[in-house]
Order: structure tokens, then sequence, then C-alpha cells
């Protein structure tokens, strides 16, 4: 999971969510409200194409899932589940683009909470994830750093996935030929080349491998997180290849 931006809507999809969700509030009990939330979904056809389209835009790589960065984000998330949370069905800041394995496999209606009745899961549009979790990177498996950090690897099976661990370790070892070879671009003066390659970096599925290698460089530890991959470690910190990188990537 990466740190993701959120986009606006069109005004006409904006006032469509709105009427949505005065139709479930004017429902007199709390059943009823769940039963109107889930038949508008149902026949959500006036507002999907601009919700995808909206999700996608903002989403990683070529319309990567926002929980685990592999599949392609093919469903509409409700980040609290509507069966919790009818009155959110239609709120636009509860839509998150998930592939349908993270969306029907693994979450599903699953939302858990803290005893203060806080969420557990991460949402990457409020907060970065980077804050609850970190990758280890030659392992390809993430670490819990909070509560919710594991939460989100228990729900998400971001662990337990054995083609997410496997496929982290690859784009692990891909990051680090795109950077070398970023380096030998421009010490040859091929700039556009340069360029291509910072632009396919990032648009590879397990982005989230690219940024937990440029955030963990920056570490306290970092000399002992990238322990025998000094010579990576030392590109990764050149200020002129951080802000071929990085400046690139904020902008998306």
């Amino acid at each position: 999971m990466i740190r993701l931006r959120r986009g606006a809507l069109p005004p006409a999809t904006v006032q469509r969510l709105k009427d949505y969700t005065g139709d479930i509030e004017e429902q007199p009990t709390a059943e009823e409200r769940k039963k109107k939330a889930k038949e508008l979904w149902e026949g959500r056809r006036r507002v999907r194409p601009a919700l995808l389209e909206a999700l996608a835009a903002m989403a990683p790589g070529h319309e990567r899932c926002m929980y685990c960065g592999d599949g392609q984000g093919t469903d509409i998330d409700h980040f609290e589940p509507k069966s919790l949370a009818p009155l959110r069905t239609f709120d636009w800041l509860n839509h998150l683009l998930a592939c349908s394995f993270c969306n029907s496999n693994q979450k599903r209606n699953l939302f858990p909470a803290a005893p203060d009745g806080s969420p557990l899961l991460v949402d990457p549009t409020t907060e970065d994830p980077l804050t609850h979790l970190r990758l280890v990177l030659p392992s390809g498996t993430y670490r819990g750093l909070t509560d919710r950090g594991r939460a989100c690897i228990e729900v998400f099976g971001l662990n337990a996935r054995a083609v997410l661990v496997k496929g982290r370790v690859d784009a692990y070892a891909t990051a680090r030929h795109a950077i070398e070879l970023w380096r030998i671009a421009m010490d040859k003066g091929q700039s556009d080349k340069a360029s291509e390659i910072v632009r396919v970096a990032w648009d590879r599925p397990l982005v989230d491998v690219l940024v937990a290698m440029f955030h963990q460089s920056g570490h306290l530890a970092a000399d002992a997180l990238f322990a025998g991959e000094e010579d990576i470690l030392d590109l990764l910190r050149d200020s002129e290849l951080r802000a071929a990188f990085l400046d690139v990537h904020r902008a998306t």
C-alpha cells in the first residue's frame, strides 16, 4: 500500500451521489436503510463509470489495486462496508479501487475496529500507510509497525499470499535494475532514456516496493536495512536520482 491522492468527481456525479444518499436517509429504520443502500448500489449504472474513471486515475501504476498493488483494480470497494455504514454507500470519500480478489476474497465485509471504535484498516487516501507498515525488501514481506498495520496485513493477506510475496521479491530486483540503468543512462547523456526508465518504474505493479526503497534509504537505520547492498543505497541517496524519481511520483 502507498499514499494516494484523491481526485475530484464531475459535478453531475457529485449531485447524483448526494441524491442517492438522500434516498437512503429517508428510510425510517436502520434495516430499511441497509436494504435501500443495497438496492441503489446494485443499480448504480448512472454513477459507476465516473467513479471508476476517477479511481483509476488515482490508483498506482496502470489501475492497480489500492490494497495489494498487484491485481488490476476492477471493483469499487467501500472502505467502510455499506452493510455497516449504509449512509456512506455513495460517499466518494469511502470509495477505493480494489482487485476482485482483495475485494471479494480478502476484505469482504471485514472492518476491524480498535477498542475505542476507531477503524484499524488504513485508508491510503487519507494517511500514509508507511506509518503503519514496513516492507522487508529482501524477503518481500510486510511487518506491522502498529495495530493498524498488523490488521492490514491480516485482512488483505499481504504476507499470506505467496504470489504477492514472490512478486515483491522480483519487483525489488527490477527496481534495483531500473535505478542502476537510470544512472548509466544519465552518465551517457541519454536523458530521454533516463526519463523513460523512471516512467516505466512507476507504472509497474507492486510499486510499493519502489516507494519503500526510497523511504527506507532515508531512515536512520538505512545502513542496516541495506546491509550488503551499499551500492544501491548510495544511488538511492543520490540527490539527482531522488529528484528524477520522486518528482515524477509526486506529480502523478
